[in-house]
């Protein structure tokens, strides 16, 4: 995994928003092959344009945008075996803790289904990693694009154990031990085929925060037990894959709503530096997470690790000014060191291929101002450093 040994080195979280054209053949895709074959088309062209477009603007470490995926989660459940989808069985939103009875108003805005609950997914049988070619299309895409490229490095986004399967029950495996590892061992098939193609993974965690506040209100010891458990079966999903080819993403999620029931980081930290991964990244420039920062005051960040907070937000259409953006990062790199810090951003622009939590046109201002505010604090870091070097 590269580090920012000579300039802070730039990022983002993976999930962008998609072109309509691509949008609108996902949604005919399954109706016929030819409807496919367009899709397919579409979807190889729009992820070159896409890691064109981080390489121009001046991303270092990139992505396909998660383009070939339904959601950032979901996904999962359309390649693995093992669910059954119960429309008429509703389940209350747990993930979205007490925000739910403090700002109903607008969280039925931003969730419709919330007060009559969302739909089931149960667990009916043995959960097994049965669609290879989804994950080997979306690697041939990515590399295919960056031969056309000069990047540092690129990644692929993955889920995690605790975030698969979010409104999931077991009806199958005989404990829930047994349940989470059946799905951390589906998972592994796809940890490894990122692996062995050579791309950076990114495991991505933000159901683990969310679900503090739905545990913690009637007993912290019941969330530590349960986020345990999903961490111990990520680390062995990841067993046999060096920890500098992982990088693990933890946020509050990228719904835009009051976000006060969201997990302190103090609270979540450990659990998140468990991880058998090279780098972090970690939401970290919205208002309701900016001051925790101060957490690595006191909290030491492992030794070889990296880093990747959010210097730039999905939470607002306002684009950071480069001088904030490197205020932040000047921030993590005087606490931590500078070449243990990449530039990030807080969670993607798009949690869905159907859903934008910005306009494409502020997305790409505010990766400019990334670009940009990491150039000033690169240039403020190793200027500082020359400077004090003996004649």
């Amino acid at each position: 995994m590269k580090r920012s040994e000579k300039r802070i080195l730039t990022t983002h979280v993976g999930s962008m928003v998609r072109p309509q054209k691509l949008r609108d053949l996902a949604a005919v895709a399954h109706e016929s092959p030819e409807n496919q074959k367009r899709y397919d088309d579409c979807l190889r062209e729009s992820v070159a344009e896409v890691v064109k477009m981080q390489a121009k603007v001046g991303i270092d470490i990139v992505s396909d945008g998660e383009y070939g995926k339904s959601s950032w989660s979901n996904y999962i459940l359309e390649r693995i075996t093992g669910f059954e989808h119960r429309p008429d069985q509703l389940r209350p939103v747990l993930w979205l803790g007490r925000d739910r009875d403090r700002f109903p108003e607008v969280m039925a805005a931003e969730f419709p289904r919330m007060a009559s609950g969302v739909p089931t997914v149960a667990c009916v049988g043995p959960i097994k990693y049965r669609d290879r070619s989804s994950i080997d299309r979306d690697i041939r895409n990515l590399k295919a694009a960056l031969r056309s490229v000069s990047v540092e490095e690129a990644f692929l986004p993955v889920v995690a154990p605790a975030s698969s399967a979010y409104d999931g029950v077991n009806e199958y495996y005989p404990n829930e031990k047994e349940y989470v590892y059946a799905i951390a061992d589906a998972l592994r098939e796809e940890y490894r085929a990122i692996h062995d193609a050579g791309l950076v993974i990114q495991v991505d965690d933000a159901v683990l925060a969310n679900m503090y506040d739905h545990f913690v209100e009637k007993s912290p010891e019941n969330y530590r037990q349960w986020a345990g458990l999903r961490i111990e079966a990520l680390n062995h999903a990841l067993e046999g894959i060096p920890e500098d080819r992982v990088r693990y993403h933890i946020c509050f999620g990228s719904w835009h709503v009051p976000h006060l029931s969201d997990a302190p980081l103090e609270e979540i930290v450990d659990f998140i530096l468990s991880v058998r991964a090279g780098a972090y990244s970690i939401e970290a420039a919205n208002p309701r997470h900016e001051h925790e920062w101060r957490v690595w005051e006191t909290r030491k960040l492992p030794e070889g690790r990296i880093l990747i907070p959010g210097v730039v937000t999905h939470h607002t259409i306002t684009v950071e000014h480069p001088r904030l953006v490197a205020d932040r990062i000047l921030r993590f790199a005087r606490l931590v060191g500078r070449e243990n810090v990449i530039a990030g951003t807080d969670c993607g622009f798009a949690q869905a291929q159907f859903i934008q939590r910005v306009p494409p046109s502020v997305m790409w201002a505010k990766f400019e101002a990334l670009v940009e505010g990491a150039r000033l604090a690169s240039a403020e870091l190793w200027q500082k450093s020359r400077s004090v070097q003996p004649s």
